[in-house]
């Protein structure tokens, strides 16, 4: 299966990583047979060189260079915070209209004297929608927001945690979220996924530094933070089939407002 080209050119290409897809090989996931860095490398007929990660349950914009100093150029531009990645999520309750979530995280995998590492997410409530539909006896009603997360850190699950943290996890997520919700969204929706999409990210060009904009493709109606980058001449969007549809036909129907 090929997947979706968003941006090509000798230094930098750019795809739409599929949910469900590891970005490489790993020993934590060994009964996975689908890997964007081979799937590509296969389809392009040449290496490719992952420069950041998506997790395997989160789909949208996924960036990889094309030869050894392309990737340290695009390495040293996240490292350095220059690189701006924008993300929606579906999450619990209403979220608050604007936050600045400042909580050091402590990787996963460390022991527990570890120390935590700095860690910040900006939040942006997009809508709110409330169903007459309870998914808990408590309450006669079902809330929920569409988010916009900013991480300016690359901690692993930064936005899941954080999002966790302020207590308006992501629907879908089995390891930080509510296993019973998850449960009645995924059948209200027809669908158990986890519901992150890696939507835009601004990074500056491999080869010359100028700004390049990349846009997975999905358009959110209410905001005009879902007018495109600029893309490669004839860049296409990605194909419905790669589970855009999922947020266009069950997401954004829903009964939101702003």
């Amino acid at each position: 299966m090929s997947l979706p080209l968003l941006w090509r050119d000798e230094h930098l290409v750019a795809v739409y990583k599929p949910a469900g897809w590891l970005v490489h090989r790993t020993g934590l996931d060994a009964g996975e047979t689908r890997f964007v860095v081979q799937a590509l490398r296969d389809q392009l007929g040449q290496h490719v060189y992952p420069v950041h990660r998506l997790d395997k349950g989160t789909c949208g914009v996924l960036a990889m260079a094309l030869h050894p100093a392309a990737a340290r150029a695009l390495a040293d531009a996240f490292a350095r915070h220059a690189v701006r990645k924008r993300y929606l999520a579906l999450v619990r309750g209403w979220a608050p209209p604007q936050a600045e979530v400042d909580h050091p995280l402590r990787p996963d995998d460390a022991p527990s004297d570890a120390p935590a590492q700095p860690a910040h997410t900006r939040l942006t409530a997009l809508a709110r929608l409330e169903l007459p539909e309870p998914s808990d006896p408590r309450f006669a009603t079902t809330r929920a927001s569409l988010v916009l997360a900013e991480p300016t850190t690359g901690r692993r699950h930064q936005i899941r945690r954080h999002l966790k943290h302020i207590a308006h996890p992501l629907l879908g997520d089995a390891t930080h979220g509510k296993g019973p919700l998850n449960r009645w969204w995924a059948q209200r929706l027809g669908l158990q996924r986890l519901w992150l999409h890696a939507w835009q990210l601004d990074l500056p060009h491999p080869a010359d530094g100028r700004p390049v904009a990349l846009h997975s493709g999905l358009r959110w109606p209410a905001t005009d933070a879902a007018a495109p980058g600029a893309v490669a001449p004839g860049a296409a969007a990605p194909h419905e089939a790669f589970d855009l549809h999922d947020w266009q036909r069950r997401v954004f129907t829903l009964p939101w407002q702003g």
